[in-house]
């Protein structure tokens, strides 16, 4: 088939090689968002997937907005889309544009974390399990009928940025298959249960602040589910407060909370640095404080004294 390739995010970049390396498809054309101002000097950065499509020789569209595209859409004469994070709702005129529809890869199992930010919210709230879904796109947000579904285990190491990559390789097998049924001819569509869904929208920096009322096993997966982006962080108590960076826990087992959630237990080299949560200890094992490097927490403590009893 004639595939339009529609993605901004990187965690699309593996289906787009495969798309473009395997012998049963031919990618048309790429769709993607525009250029993005990006870091301290704000240089305009092309998405990493206009970058690979160049590369490709395939011709590249970057509309403002994607439903105002139509024509330019219609003229790369698709058979079906592939889309993968791209960030736009995509409107019924643009929907209908190839004749066997639009394909959307979602990082979770549907109905599971509607949204911008399944893969953390599958960490985040504890999920043994996530996976691809591929389903037909209609107008609503990740709403459409359900072709196939393939699941993957979360383990106890995984933070966002390794299931990222993992649902990321995922991905062009779960799409092979799909493109597949559908070649052959009615392939399966099942609704989803509308009554089950759950959303997650999109991350934003200051949900990385932890809460130390919360249980340490909560923190310690959410420390995990926004590593790297948004990333997570506690703010150091003094005069000026700053911001400390926590990139690694781990909860103490069968330890009993202090009295007062975020109190400082324990601060030496050798036993960490410890603070009560609202159910449980939590050792953080690798901090970072403003405009500092990423330490082991121990090395953090060589030159940044913390006061035991002290609050956060």
């Amino acid at each position: 088939m004639r595939v339009l390739f529609i993605g901004t995010g990187e965690i699309g970049l593996p289906t787009l090689e495969w798309l473009l390396q395997t012998p049963k498809h031919e990618v048309v054309g790429v769709v993607t968002q525009p250029d993005k101002p990006v870091g301290r000097k704000l240089v305009l950065t092309p998405p990493q997937v206009k970058v690979r499509a160049l590369a490709a020789g395939l011709p590249v569209i970057q509309p403002q907005k994607i439903r105002h595209a139509v024509a330019e859409l219609q003229a790369f004469q698709a058979d079906i889309a592939v889309v993968v994070a791209y960030g736009q709702i995509l409107s019924r005129a643009v929907l209908e544009v190839p004749p066997q529809g639009c394909l959307n890869i979602h990082a979770s199992l549907l109905p599971r974390y509607r949204g911008a930010s399944p893969i953390q919210a599958a960490l985040r709230e504890g999920d043994a399990e996530t996976g691809v879904t591929i389903m037909f796109m209609d107008e609503g947000l990740d709403t459409g009928d359900i072709l196939l579904m393939d699941r993957l285990a979360i383990l106890p190491t995984d933070t966002g940025g390794s299931l990222h990559d993992k649902l990321a390789l995922a991905a062009p097998a779960s799409l092979e298959k799909a493109l597949d049924l559908i070649a052959v001819g009615n392939p399966p569509r099942v609704p989803q249960d509308h009554a089950a869904s759950t959303h997650c929208g999109k991350l934003k920096r200051e949900e990385g602040r932890l809460d130390w009322s919360r249980p340490a096993q909560e923190l310690e997966l959410l420390i995990r589910a926004y590593q790297p982006w948004p990333g997570t962080f506690a703010v150091l108590p003094g005069e000026r407060p700053a911001p400390l960076k926590v990139h690694r826990a781990t909860v103490l087992p069968g330890a009993e909370a202090c009295p007062i959630p975020g109190t400082v237990v324990s601060a030496e080299a050798k036993s960490g640095l410890i603070l009560a949560c609202g159910q449980g200890l939590l050792r953080l094992e690798e901090v970072q404080a403003e405009g500092g490097k990423r330490l082991p927490a121990a090395d953090f403590l060589r030159g940044h004294p913390v006061e035991v009893g002290s609050r956060w």
